[in-house]
């Protein structure tokens, strides 16, 4: 044969293919190694159609099979096209029976699913994965590479339609490389728990979505983190009390709340309200412009270029301490303190907490938040800022602010992934997080006992969980409007604390967007109770002394009187 060695190089080249082997992809674990994404094996069945002889008798055999029926079936076998995928995420057990068939025509090619066990449970936070494999959102998408691992090839004689060629020999160049998984610092438990106390929040008071997040407070890890959307949120008539929804709480598109698209704890800023207040108190008591006991003359309106503020409700002039003052949550007040510690050192404190820089996350979207500069400030931000209405945060941001406080001051970064997870089980722990000092210990020990108040005495009592001293912060705020200025009855309502007070362990902060009532004394105070009772009891946190299981504070009055003080 005349060239017989350029014959045989163009033949095999016809016939020769490199196919790719999927590399198993990583599994998603919560703290204790329970599964919450995992890549379960499947098969996509493809169709060489030019090699298929009877398509009506193929097809009622493979339509049991693959979940198609004989009808839609008929025509795919009947293309002739050479390459018609049937069904691209077939169950192992279903594809070995195809395999058993032995229809020509008829291959298989191993792919993988993503299965979610606790269904949609935490969706916001651990992600997606599309039709091809790789991670779409969130946790998903921002470890792809770990979790992906690395793909191999190997050659084979097939035909030019995908087929393999009998009795071909295969060599394998590179073998397939699995994903490593990621043990995240959720628990499970209290995932449930948290998505449970915040959607049944949301349905009862008719707000729009919501956050809720939990956190340790020495070490940043994030135990729960719930982002959720009302299904259908209907607004309720000013001022009524919230219905009272029975748990557990339908979770999805046929329930009252589902999963939010995103996570909106981290990619979501809003204009916090009152529990801003964390800013003008700790900049002050760290100058020493005040103590806890310093006593400032309060009315209930105070004018700024032209502006008047008030206070939430009406009261005549009143002799409040510092301590008074925030557990009241007076504005007129905060703003008097405020000026006394001028705009350069309020503006430094901002960002001293945390607030317009990176969590340190770097999850996909994270917002680092909208905060004014020199060249931004008027002198109403005397008041503005204090109150939380100039700056726009992420209710992450907030909880990161308290968390120092309850953590004697030093600033420790959130932290989501606690170790990974290799192909052998071998479990990898990641660095710890960050810290910084950002107010001096006896600062932080002198909020501890300010934020006391507030849950004892002042606009937090809903927050109070029997044995335990709560130590937190209100923040009602309003809604800034599109057309400028904000949108008239249109508030979200907060409250951001920590457990127990005398000695923290645990932080969190609940959300309530667009509530009814507003405040967030009255709907985000009591989802923080629930979820942080469930939470000190589940990790046996020990009660505080002298309190005997007794609550730190007992709510009286109507609900009425409890809104009002709530401001």
């Amino acid at each position: 044969v005349l060239h017989y060695g350029q014959y045989a190089q163009e033949s095999a080249q016809e016939v020769t293919q490199q196919v790719t082997l999927p590399a198993e992809r990583g599994g998603i674990y919560d703290r204790a190694g329970r599964p919450l994404a995992l890549s379960v094996p499947t098969e996509m069945v493809l169709a060489d159609d030019f090699q298929v002889r009877h398509p009506q008798k193929e097809a009622a055999a493979l339509a049991p099979l693959i979940g198609i029926t004989p009808g839609a079936l008929v025509p795919l076998l009947s293309e002739h096209s050479g390459y018609v995928p049937l069904v691209r995420q077939l169950a192992t057990t279903e594809a070995q029976k195809v395999a058993a068939l032995a229809f020509p025509g008829i291959t298989l090619v191993p792919t993988s699913q993503r299965k979610l066990p606790n269904g949609q449970l935490g969706s916001p936070v651990i992600g997606t994965v599309n039709a091809t494999g790789v991670g779409a959102g969130s946790l998903e998408y921002q470890y792809n590479r770990q979790l992906a691992g690395k793909a191999g090839t190997e050659t084979l004689l097939e035909s030019p339609s995908g087929v393999p060629l009998p009795g071909s020999p295969v060599a394998t160049k590179t073998s397939a490389t699995a994903g490593s998984g990621l043990e995240l610092t959720l628990d499970e438990p209290l995932q449930y728990t948290t998505e449970q106390a915040l959607g049944a929040e949301i349905a009862a008071s008719h707000a729009v979505s919501g956050e809720a997040v939990v956190m340790d407070v020495r070490t940043g890890q994030i135990l729960s983190m719930a982002n959720l959307v009302a299904t259908k949120p209907a607004p309720a008539p000013p001022g009524t009390r919230p219905a009272k929804v029975t748990t557990p709480v339908t979770i999805g598109p046929n329930g009252p709340v589902s999963e939010a698209p995103s996570n909106l704890a981290l990619t979501q800023d809003y204009e916090p309200g009152s529990v801003f207040k964390i800013v003008t108190f700790s900049a002050a008591l760290a100058d020493g412009v005040i103590t806890p006991r310093t006593t400032y003359t309060v009315p209930w309106t105070r004018q700024l270029d032209g502006i008047t503020f008030h206070d939430a409700t009406y009261h005549p002039v009143q002799q409040l301490t510092a301590t008074t003052i925030l557990a009241q949550s007076s504005n007129v007040g905060t703003s008097f303190i405020a000026t006394g510690v001028g705009e350069s050192r309020l503006l430094a404190q901002v960002k001293r907490l945390g607030f317009g820089s990176p969590t340190g996350l770097r999850f996909p979207g994270d917002s680092s938040g909208i905060v004014i500069g020199p060249t931004q400030w008027n002198p109403t931000d005397y008041v503005d800022l204090p109150i939380g209405q100039v700056d726009a945060v992420s209710a992450l941001q907030v909880l990161d602010a308290y968390n120092a406080i309850a953590n004697g001051g030093v600033f420790v970064a959130p932290k989501l992934v606690r170790a990974t997870v290799g192909a052998n089980g071998q479990v990898h722990a990641t660095p710890p997080s960050t810290t910084r000092r950002v107010v001096p210990a006896n600062v932080a020990a002198e909020l501890d006992k300010m934020f006391e108040q507030v849950v004892n005495a002042g606009t937090g009592v809903a927050a109070a969980v029997p044995g335990y001293l709560i130590a937190g912060k209100t923040g009602t705020s309003q809604v800034p409007s599109s057309s400028g200025g904000f949108a008239t009855g249109d508030f979200d309502a907060t409250f951001v604390g920590f457990a127990p007070a005398n000695h923290p362990v645990l932080s969190a902060i609940v959300v309530l967007n667009h509530p009814q009532p507003i405040y967030g004394g009255a709907v985000a105070a009591p989802v923080f109770s629930q979820l942080m009772s469930y939470a000190l009891h589940r990790y046996d946190i020990p009660t505080s002394p002298g309190l005997n299981g007794k609550p730190q504070a007992t709510a009286s009055g109507t609900l009425t009187q409890l809104v009002k003080e709530a401001a």
